[in-house]
């Protein structure tokens, strides 16, 4: 009698992803599921599977055994309903059903890189082509990443203590009326869009998304975050505990993060923080400052792990993700400020610039944050270094003029602001907005 063999032979399957994307030759599966080459590396080993050639479904993207959609397909289909799942039968036991038990991640000890060739990275990158390399230009590795945080990272955790005990060197930002009701309606906007699941928050990059697993931290508070529409009735009381028993969850799983999921984690609770504030009315003034003390807390952890590509600091074209992770993660912090500032004055306490800021390049121009591929973002970043030799603007150069700038200085300053504004995306129009109408001279 025949043996049955499969349709494609052992012979005939392709790389794994890495191999694929690092063009190293893949020894294929092994006993332990890794190839030799991942399971030497500790990398996710898993192989891309064969579409149908008139499939309509979207690519799928695999991730350590699990599937999402492109994000680009995150509609308001793809997020629960509030009568989904068991919420109906008892608003207190919510939980979505397609949502597995929430796992962390294994802690990584290490950062390190794994450029094909450091001599490349020291290359004046304007000259450096955009490459494309096939089907697999686009497989995203975010571990790895090579990244620096070039501030003292302790003082964004403890920036709360400065509206109680006056810190040398801090300067008060004076909101009129008229802005802080601009940044309330912003922040607003941004927690109605998360609940509504209208779009991709302007802090979170598509290509995030397209690699975090079903059951994330970050990819679950996308989803639960959307019981706060259209409440069964009865239920309003039970929604803030909910959503505040997560908040709790994602604080106590802290220390076993790695420093992907620690980002995830930061993001997922400020959207949290911001929905409890703006759609549900929580705003206890003595809950919001625990919360706020904890967010500080992840976001001091997630900017130890970097907030610049150390590429960057060399003139260079960083990788695709590390660019995505480092640029999130300012455009996060910089909300989370902003949401800090409105607690303070709602509370009648001071506001103070954020100097330990000082450095961090201001939010990229539209042309690289919505770039949609690897060659497209690869091409735009060598115009953005040929046009920016002299380095990025930094969002200290939005603060009021320093006393030393002489006139020539000063008129510097003012044209990288005109060369930076050239190509915005809405969130960086808002950013320099607020900072314009706070400190214009």
């Amino acid at each position: 009698m025949a043996t049955h063999t499969p349709r494609y032979s052992t012979s005939r399957q392709k790389a794994c992803r890495q191999c694929s994307a690092a063009k190293a030759r893949c020894q294929r599966r092994s006993d332990n599921g890794h190839c030799v080459r991942c399971a030497q590396r500790e990398l996710p080993c898993s192989y891309a599977r064969r579409e149908r050639s008139r499939s309509p479904r979207r690519d799928i993207v695999h991730h350590e055994g699990a599937q999402l959609a492109s994000p680009f397909s995150l509609t308001a289909a793809s997020f629960p309903s509030p009568e989904h799942g068991r919420f109906a039968e008892s608003a207190n036991e919510y939980r979505d059903p397609r949502l597995p038990a929430q796992v962390p991640n294994t802690p990584r000890t290490t950062i390190s890189t794994t450029f094909t060739s450091d001599a490349a990275r020291s290359t004046a990158v304007a000259v450096l082509p955009a490459t494309r390399d096939g089907p697999n230009e686009d497989l995203l590795d975010f571990s790895s990443l090579d990244l620096v945080c070039p501030i003292n990272a302790d003082d964004i955790q403890n920036r709360w203590i400065q509206a109680y005990i006056p810190v040398p060197g801090q300067t008060v930002k004076n909101y009129s009326t008229g802005v802080a009701k601009f940044i309330y309606r912003t922040l607003k906007s941004y927690a109605a869009a998360a609940v509504h699941g209208r779009g991709i928050l302007p802090f979170i990059h598509p290509k995030q998304l397209a690699v975090q697993h079903a059951g994330s931290t970050l990819t679950t508070c996308l989803s639960l975050v959307r019981i706060c529409a259209n409440q069964i009735p009865g239920s309003q009381h039970a929604t803030p505990g909910i959503l505040q028993r997560e908040m709790t969850a994602v604080d106590d799983c802290r220390s076993m993060y790695n420093s992907e999921a620690l980002f995830a984690a930061f993001q997922a609770y400020l959207i949290y923080a911001l929905v409890l504030f703006f759609q549900l009315d929580q705003d206890s003034n003595r809950r919001f400052r625990d919360i706020m003390m904890t967010l500080q807390e992840l976001a001091c952890a997630s900017a130890r792990h970097g907030l610049i590509c150390t590429a960057d600091q060399q003139r260079a074209r960083p990788r695709w993700e590390e660019w995505i992770v480092t640029e999130a993660k300012r455009r996060t912090l910089y909300v989370m400020y902003l949401f800090d500032s409105i607690l303070s004055t709602q509370e009648g306490l001071p506001t103070f610039l954020g100097v330990e800021l000082h450095g961090l390049p201001a939010p990229a121009n539209k042309l690289l944050w919505q770039a949609g591929s690897r060659y497209e973002w690869e091409r735009e970043y060598n115009i953005h270094l040929a046009d920016w030799m002299e380095g990025s603007l930094t969002i200290d150069e939005l603060w009021p003029t320093p006393a030393e700038l002489d006139t020539s200085g000063v008129v510097r300053r003012g044209a990288r602001v005109d060369r930076w504004l050239e190509n915005l995306d809405e969130y960086g129009t808002m950013l320099y907005a607020i900072m314009q109408c706070t400190h214009a001279e």
